[in-house]
């Protein structure tokens, strides 16, 4: 299995971080991708290895950390974003939910981080709380043939998860679908296989049975289950299926070899 979305680097992993990677490894993960919160989170990516794991980075500048007075130039994202080891854009996107008194500063963000996106051919990650219209259209205005990425934690419905696909995006799939309450099953279970990948969001989100808990990257094992109830398919097709949406996307071969 494949986490596509982890802040594996966060400081709530400091004191069992080499139990949190052994647990993940015994569940199965081979690669887990890391978007950023922001530039500086690069550097604590580094210190992460496992020899049964293999760990991509991802630059970018999170929305409420635009809230938080956050900046990046076009010129320093593309430095950064041009680098072999940086395997995508983000994560971007927009968060109306803690506040609405930066969503200029967060569309211009967010836009940076699309062209960004299409001039290295790497995908972009988007965080979308609260402002599923104004970031589809966004993705529209940007979209020119080559702009591609995912809708990180897919909480929408059939009609905006089918809008986002056409629109080039894949779906993240994590914790949320699971929750009893949030419908998000429902939406999922008529949405394509095709078009989305597995995430945790950890130390965020965690699915049901572990809600409440702090979340880590094994907890992905919880998503897929519940994926595989709601498409009704086994087990191993819907990891096969989501691992290789995931290594297509970010354009990593899937090897044996650890990095």
């Amino acid at each position: 299995m494949i986490d596509t979305h982890c802040h594996l680097y966060s400081e709530q992993f400091d004191n069992d971080i080499s139990g949190v990677l052994d647990r993940a490894a015994d569940a199965g993960l081979t690669h887990i991708f890391m978007p950023a919160i922001n530039l500086d989170s690069l550097p604590k990516m580094d210190r992460l290895q496992h020899p049964s794991i293999r760990f991509h980075k991802m630059a970018g500048i999170h929305p409420t950390d635009i809230n938080e007075g956050s900046r990046t130039t076009e010129e320093e994202l593309l430095k950064y974003c041009n680098r072999e080891d940086i395997v995508a854009v983000g994560e971007t996107g927009l968060d109306y939910y803690w506040s609405t008194d930066y969503k200029s500063e967060q569309k211009k963000s967010l836009r940076l981080h699309c062209r960004v996106a299409k001039t290295v051919s790497k995908p972009v990650i988007l965080h979308n709380r609260d402002s599923t219209e104004d970031i589809l259209k966004i993705i529209e205005d940007e979209q020119d043939g080559t702009l591609t990425g995912i809708w990180h934690c897919f909480n929408g419905s059939v009609e905006e998860g089918r809008r986002a696909i056409d629109l080039g995006l894949q779906l993240g799939i994590g914790g949320v679908t699971t929750f009893k309450n949030a419908g998000v099953d429902r939406s999922v279970a008529q949405l394509p296989l095709e078009h989305m990948m597995l995430e945790t969001d950890a130390p965020y989100l965690s699915p049901e049975p572990k809600r409440g808990k702090r979340n880590e990257p094994a907890f992905v094992k919880y998503t897929a289950q519940k994926l595989a109830e709601i498409m009704d398919l086994p087990l191993e097709e819907i990891e096969e299926i989501t691992d290789r949406n995931a290594l297509e996307l970010f354009q990593v071969t899937d090897t044996s070899e650890t990095q």
